[in-house]
């Protein structure tokens, strides 16, 4: 048996058009080149996936795909199904 939804989200967005468990943001571990050194930095990335709901996710007005992973930038805008909440992802450094 598996736990109810409101036992898993984080963040409850309680729209109608939102399914039970619509999206996922997860942070993961990455290696990019920094353009002046040239050396390889680690970081901490936050990523967004649409977990295959049914009115879907926008990223700064763009539907996103389906079961993709989306890397996601300072000041992006996220909406989930036909919400008119907008989610925006502050840089806290």
């Amino acid at each position: 048996m598996s736990a109810p939804s409101d036992q898993i989200a984080d963040i409850k967005t309680e729209h109608p058009s939102c399914s039970k468990q619509h999206a996922a943001l997860v942070f993961r571990s990455t290696t990019k080149i920094d353009k002046e050194s040239q050396m390889e930095v680690a970081a901490v990335r936050p990523y967004i996936i649409d977990l295959g709901s049914s009115n879907g996710t926008t990223l700064n007005g763009e539907p996103l795909p389906p079961k993709r992973y989306v890397e996601l930038l300072n000041k992006d805008t996220l909406r989930f199904g036909c919400s008119s909440r907008e989610y925006t992802l502050l840089d806290a450094s």
